[in-house]
């Protein structure tokens, strides 16, 4: 039996999440989790999950969750809450589910604990991975990836030398736009963008696969996951996601992981590692169904946001934690229609130009530059 800690337990990882516990009882119980404000999916997690300690995002949605709980349970609010799950005693495992920078101090306290990490919030890695695999590496934690890229690369790295690795390559669908010209990406709506071909994601994450953002953000996690230069980590367009990702070692073999998209197994694999269980649910590959597989080369200048972030992580300092904090602004004033989808390109190469970077920043830095960051963007939008 593996307790676990699950910070975003509403969102589509963390209700995914909920579902392999559930359908293993017998391996997994979910002892402590977050979320942020909504209650009715909240309040139906806890009653299914009864898990000893909840945090949510404020006191009213406290009093809100308390009327419509029928199971005990200890409710905690607010950042303190999420450290209080993070780091909660008797969870063996961390999975963090949480959206953007607010993921990052519960990774570092999880760390801090000793806790295993499983990892799903790629905004903690971009914005901070020299102080977070710096803290793992000093309390002798593991991370564990749960994006379906991360985790095929950590799956066919297993049993072999890093030294010997020539390449990692990324797989990426191209997201909802993936056969648009730039052209006609000029009037698309939010309703097109939340579309996406392959996979079942949440909003931000669904519009980051249709800029490729996505993308960009890992390879900054893969760089630091994996300890690897970022000219040997590459981007390769496979429209089925069948091959979840690929390595390249120098005798030219190359060993994939390959299945149907369902995050439910990554997420699974993190929790039972080191061994494979049944994925009750999940689609068997057969390949004689699929028929063909289709590749393709990334074309830079149709993906500007992945080719920025190819320059921000060559930068590194805070160019990624501006990278990140104006793309999260920009994504976000998109699903509230604020700004045209090519929009929020622009707004994250402004924010970069304008960004003059620090080399090695402290967890201080990092939150001021993310904070000034989404405000440098929010006046941009309001000029327009």
């Amino acid at each position: 039996m593996k307790n676990i800690s699950l910070l975003g337990a509403t969102g589509s990882i963390g209700t995914q999440t909920a579902d392999v516990v559930l359908k293993h009882p017998d391996l997994f119980r979910v002892r402590a989790l977050s979320f942020g404000e909504n209650v009715e999916k909240g309040a139906e997690l806890v009653e299914r999950l009864k898990p000893e300690l909840v945090s949510v995002k404020n006191q009213d949605i406290k009093k809100r969750l308390s009327l419509r709980l029928s199971t005990p349970v200890r409710i905690v609010t607010g950042p303190e809450g999420l450290l209080e799950v993070a780091a909660y005693p008797d969870a063996d495992i961390v999975l963090n589910a949480l959206l953007g920078a607010v993921g990052l101090p519960p990774t570092l306290a999880a760390i801090e604990a000793g806790k295993t990490l499983a990892i799903a919030n790629k905004e903690t890695l971009v914005t901070a991975g020299h102080l977070v695999m710096k803290k793992a590496v000093d309390k002798g934690v593991t991370i564990l990836p749960v994006d379906s890229e991360h985790s095929a690369i950590f799956q066919a790295l297993k049993n072999e030398k890093r030294s010997q690795v020539k390449r990692l390559i990324l797989t990426a669908s191209g997201g909802s736009f993936r056969d648009l010209t730039r052209d006609q990406l000029k009037d698309v709506t939010v309703e097109e963008a939340l579309k996406h071909p392959n996979w079942s994601m949440g909003a931000k994450l669904t519009i980051d696969s249709a800029t490729m953002m996505n993308k960009g953000l890992e390879v900054i996690e893969a760089h630091w996951l994996f300890d690897m230069p970022y000219e040997q980590i590459e981007v390769l367009i496979h429209k089925e996601s069948i091959v979840h990702s690929l390595v390249e070692y120098d005798d030219t073999s190359v060993i994939a992981q390959l299945g149907e998209p369902d995050m439910r197994v990554p997420i699974q694999y993190a929790l039972s590692y080191p061994d494979r269980v049944e994925s009750p649910g999940a689609k068997r590959l057969n390949l004689w169904e699929t028929g063909v597989l289709h590749f393709a080369k990334v074309d830079m200048d149709r993906y500007r946001l992945l080719k920025w972030a190819y320059q921000a992580a060559e930068v590194g300092g805070t160019a990624l934690t501006v990278l990140n904090a104006a793309n999260e602004a920009a994504v976000f004033a998109f699903l509230n229609k604020e700004i045209p989808f090519l929009s929020i390109e622009s707004l994250v190469y402004q924010a970069l130009e304008a960004h003059e970077a620090i080399a090695d920043p402290d967890l201080d830095t990092i939150q001021n530059v993310d904070q000034q960051t989404r405000a440098f963007v929010r006046q941009l939008i309001a000029r327009q």
